[in-house]
Parts: structure tokens; C-alpha cells; sequence
């Protein structure tokens, strides 16, 4: 870890500490997403970490993004979440977008005063992601979207989305990307689900009925769609394992402050060699995870990613969380099933995890397809 990754984290700490801490357990409670901690995130020049500097982005690397929100998912998965979400949607657009959709939309995206959402997923497509059928009717000056997106991310809250749509018959190649702003005729958020865990991220269908979207709202050509999504999803599942390091470790914390804290039979649980492995076994394991995170994000920045690595960061990452968390509550015991300690939200907050940009089967299969290519 180089001085300026010291200096962010360090940074990043005391914010969270100020910020999110002192509301934490009653805004899970209330599901409550607040506005300002957001906000406070674009003035640190954190919602802008690996983006260019031309629309106020600093031009750090996926490995600095990654640790970021290893730390802010210490405090909270649900902002660390709504920071990876909003920073793919902004790394989309500067990627694939134009002139035009680069200077109307990055400027808010990375500064935090607004925030990016990615509609991908539906009802009847979710690891088939080629399968979707919002469409996107071509019209003289723009396209008319009729459809629903389910499980957004930040839904409700975000300003700019990213809407995958179908424009012709076409398979995969059918299925286009667009830009949506809030409020546009047509387009309405739907049901707010109720989750397991990430409470504070709101998480909602969206609706488009008869939705006009005017043609320059188009990312890059019709038909590149599906491409523009699974390059992002890429990136993606890099920033969810470096956020399953975070919690892993934080969970690991609290394991082993309780164990040296809590006695039975006269000693202290640690001195207990079957609560011994269990430590060893988690911290050993939530390394590994952040290794293989860090190697990811280092090709990333380097211009070599493999989908391999990313898939095996991300599946490892993940996986690896809901054990780590899983044996947190084990260690605390039954004050650990209540939410009089955190463990218990740390359990429920890693489950998704292990389903969001691809499921880890998902992971497991673009694995064993690079490992078909590389041996055949």
C-alpha cells in the first residue's frame, strides 16, 4: 500500500465514522438512504476516483477504487454499493459515450451530486442477460421504450440510468443502450423491494410505458448493447469483491475482539483451539480474496483484465464473505443472531453478493469457458 492509498483510507475512515456510523442502526431499520453522505463522498473525490480529470474526475486506479470501497464497506455495504454502481454507469459513459453525453452527464456523476443506476436485469432475464425484452421502437428523431426492469440498484434515488433495451429481433446483437434521465415522460419507478439485506440501498423496479428517448440519448450504435453491459460487468465484479474484502474483514474484526472479550469456562473463547482454526481459516481466507482482488484491479490498470480474473476475484471474494460472516455469528453464539451486534446484518448483507453482477455460477462458467481456451 503506497502514502496516497494510506492517506485515502485514513480519510475515508474518519468521514464514515462521522457520517454513516452514528445513524447506521436506525437507518437500516427505516431502510433510510441519506442524500448527504453521498454528497459528502463527491466532495472527498471519491465518486470520481478512476475517472478523468477533464470533467473532475482525480485519474486513480481500479486498485485505489478498490480500496476505497473495501473501507466503505467496513461501515456500510449499502453506500459502498451505490459508489461501484454509479462509478460503472459514469466509466459507461466515458467510455462508449460522445462528446455530448460526456460533458451533459459526467460532470454530475462525478462530483456525487448525482448518482448512476445500471437496468439490466428483468423478470424473465437475469443471468440471461441476452434474453430481455424492454423494447426500444425506432422512431423519426429518438426510440420509444415499453417495458420493466426489476432489481435495480439505486432506483428511486438515481438521477442518470443506463437502460438496456431490445431494437430488433436480433438475439444478442438486438439489444441496444440507453441513457434515461429521472422524470422523463414514461418512465416511473415501480415496486420497492423488500430485502434480506442492504437495507439502506434502495432497490426498485423500474416501468417505461411509451417512454420517448431522444436519439442522442443512444450509447454508442444501435445493437452494441449487450456489449457495452458485459464490458461493464467485468469492472464490476471487480469493485463487488473489493467490497466482500471489506466486510469479510470487518467481520473478522469483530470475531476475534469477542472472542478475546467473551468467557466461558474460565478463559477466554480464543484460548478454545476449535475457535483458534475458525479465526485462522477467516483471516487466512479474506486475504486470499483480497489478493486475488488486487490482481485484478492491477490488470484492469494495466490494460491486460482477463474475464478469468475477474470472474475468479469476484466468485472467490464473495464466496468467501458469506463463510467469513457466516462464522462470525457462529463465534458470538446467539447474541450474535440479534441485532444487538452487527454480525448479523454483515451475514445478511453478504448473501447478495454472491448474486449481483453474476451469479457465482455465472462466474464458474466463464472460468471453466477461459480455461477450455487456454488448454484446448
Amino acid at each position: 500500500m503506497n502514502e496516497l492509498q494510506k492517506t485515502l483510507i485514513d480519510q475515508i475512515n474518519k468521514y464514515c465514522q462521522t457520517s454513516i456510523l452514528p445513524t447506521l442502526e436506525q437507518d437500516e431499520e427505516q431502510s433510510f438512504f441519506r442524500s448527504e453522505v453521498y454528497i459528502g463522498f463527491g466532495e472527498l473525490g471519491l465518486t470520481g476516483i478512476p475517472l478523468p480529470s477533464t470533467f473532475g474526475g482525480s485519474e486513480l486506479s481500479y486498485l485505489d477504487f478498490c480500496y476505497t470501497l473495501e473501507t466503505i464497506a467496513k461501515y456500510s455495504v449499502s453506500y459502498a454499493v451505490t459508489l461501484s454502481v454509479s462509478t460503472m454507469v459514469a466509466s459507461i459513459i466515458n467510455q462508449y459515450g460522445n462528446d455530448d453525453q460526456k460533458e451533459t452527464y459526467l460532470p454530475d456523476l462525478i462530483s456525487g451530486k448525482s448518482i448512476g443506476a445500471f437496468a439490466l436485469t428483468e423478470s424473465g432475464s437475469g443471468s440471461d442477460a441476452a434474453a430481455l425484452q424492454t423494447t426500444a421502437k425506432k422512431t423519426t428523431d429518438g426510440y420509444i421504450l415499453n417495458g420493466s426492469k426489476m432489481f435495480i440498484t439505486s432506483a428511486g434515488i438515481a438521477k442518470t440510468y443506463i437502460v438496456m433495451a431490445r431494437t430488433s429481433v436480433d438475439g444478442s446483437k438486438g439489444i441496444s443502450a440507453f441513457i434515461v434521465k429521472e422524470n422523463t415522460p414514461g418512465f416511473t419507478i415501480g415496486k420497492k423491494e423488500k430485502k434480506m439485506g442492504w437495507k439502506v440501498s434502495p432497490t426498485c423496479e423500474l416501468i417505461f410505458q411509451n417512454c420517448f428517448i431522444p436519439e442522442e440519448n443512444l450509447l454508442c450504435k444501435q445493437g452494441d448493447g449487450l456489449k457495452i453491459a458485459l464490458s461493464a460487468l467485468v469492472r464490476g465484479r471487480i469493485t463487488i469483491g473489493a467490497i466482500a474484502v471489506g466486510l469479510s474483514q470487518v467481520a473478522l474484526d469483530k470475531a476475534v475482539l469477542y472472542s478475546l472479550e467473551r468467557k466461558q469456562f474460565s478463559q477466554q473463547i480464543f484460548e478454545f483451539q476449535g475457535i483458534q482454526f475458525m479465526l485462522s481459516d477467516m483471516a487466512t481466507e479474506t486475504e486470499c480474496s483480497r489478493l486475488l482482488v488486487h490482481e485484478a484491479a492491477k490488470q484492469y490498470d494495466s490494460g491486460n483484465l482477463r474475464q478469468k480474473f475477474a470472474a475468479m476475484a469476484k466468485a472467490k471474494a464473495t464466496d468467501v464473505c458469506m463463510n467469513v460472516t457466516t462464522d462470525a455469528v457462529q463465534i458470538f453464539g446467539g447474541v450474535g443472531y440479534t441485532s444487538e451486534y452487527p454480525v448479523e446484518r454483515f451475514m445478511r448483507d453478504a448473501k447478495v453478493l454472491q448474486i449481483v453482477e453474476g451469479t457465482n455460477q455465472i462466474q464458474r462458467v466463464i472460468i471453466s469457458r477461459e480455461l477450455k481456451k487456454e488448454y484446448s
